[in-house]
């Protein structure tokens, strides 16, 4: 992380310069959604619309998710991601829990120094508009230590965006590996049952106790009126106030679709490969960017169709089996079934990428 130096030493004053320091936090403005930018019935976990933004759920009502533009006023923002409940959890049981995550990447996170003495503090910075006053929670997950953190912070009126800053000390007993995998799971949740809510809030760093993980938190599920908005995510590393924690610092759409793709990406376009027997296309697949790790693949949208050239004819295949098993973080070969081939013959070959939510999709989440 860069600093500037502002004076003499002797003036003991030192800025971050954001210019050259890349966000921890990606995708916090919410201005990439390759997926979708909204999406219906939503029950399940997974990442639907906003890129690096995965909602955890487990039997807590059903939800629509957009890339909205419902924003706060006059802070630069112009994209949200939205939570619109379809159908209501009045009485959520035991195990159930609802709550947005943002994931950062372990060796991305070193200079944290967790496990030693001086384990650095961070701030959290973000604009929330919830439908429920009161007392809200926001998790820290170690996975490495299987460490945690929660602190509560109080919506003062409903409806409204609110800015948020949160304090999280260092970690000086935890531990984050040097390596592609989860250094943080950072959760906001907005619903939970007892089995997260019966214990006492994990306010400082501590072994990982379910029970301590969401205490007080109000359940914003409970009428089909209820909307949620996020906005505006960052992290910074060390302990900032409202007066003094840097500005949120606005990426280029390109290099904000860049360092998601490292994540994920979608593909369809043209191809070049070779048959393989007499029944399988093999096509190359260049990633734009380097994946965190190998990807899986699926075709993702009713009617995907994968078509080739070979020979003057033009095979088609709906909704393909894809195979992703011959390839690495910068690149695959894509096995398509075909058939009457001729082993060994350069093809050329497409999918049909389109605005309808049909294309491939190469997932190297964490």
């Amino acid at each position: 992380m860069a600093l500037t130096l502002h004076g003499t030493v002797s003036d003991n004053t030192v800025v971050l310069d954001r210019r050259s320091a890349k966000p921890l936090i990606i995708n916090g403005d919410m201005q990439v959604a390759q997926r979708a930018t909204s999406v219906t019935g939503i029950t399940a976990s997974g990442f639907h619309t906003v890129d690096r933004m995965n909602l955890a759920i487990s039997s807590f009502g059903t939800w629509t998710q957009t890339q909205d533009t419902t924003v706060p006023t006059a802070k630069g923002f112009t994209k949200s991601l939205k939570m619109d409940c379809t159908t209501a959890e009045t009485s959520p049981s035991a195990g159930d829990y609802l709550a947005f995550q943002a994931k950062i990447e372990a060796q991305d996170l070193q200079m944290l120094k967790y496990g030693t003495s001086s384990a650095e503090a961070l701030t959290l910075k973000f604009y929330v508009r919830s439908p429920k006053t009161g007392t809200h929670i926001v998790h820290f997950y170690s996975p490495d230590g299987n460490r945690h953190i929660s602190k509560a912070y109080t919506i003062s009126s409903a409806d409204t965006f609110q800015e948020v800053i949160i304090n999280i000390p260092g970690d000086t007993g935890g531990t984050i590996n040097n390596d592609n995998g989860l250094g943080f799971n950072i959760e906001w949740y907005f619903g939970a049952g007892s089995n997260s809510t019966s214990g006492t809030l994990a306010t400082s760093w501590a072994s990982y106790v379910n029970a301590n993980v969401a205490v007080g938190q109000v359940n914003c599920a409970d009428s089909t009126d209820n909307n949620f908005f996020i906005t505006g995510i960052q992290l910074e590393v060390g302990e900032f106030d409202v007066d003094s924690i840097p500005p949120f610092q606005h990426e280029s759409f390109k290099d904000n679709l860049e360092r998601c793709q490292r994540y994920y990406q979608n593909q369809g376009n043209n191809f070049f490969g070779r048959t393989e027997g007499t029944t399988k296309f093999y096509f190359q697949v260049p990633f734009p960017v380097e994946m965190r790790t190998s990807p899986s693949i699926t075709a993702r949208g009713t009617g995907f169709k994968f078509s080739a050239r070979y020979q003057g004819t033009d095979y088609l295949q709906d909704n393909p089996s894809i195979s992703s098993a011959i390839g690495n973080e910068d690149g695959c070969w894509l096995g398509v079934t075909g058939s009457g081939l001729t082993n060994g013959v350069t093809i050329y070959g497409r999918g049909n990428r389109d605005k309808e939510g049909r294309f491939l999709a190469l997932s190297a989440e964490l």
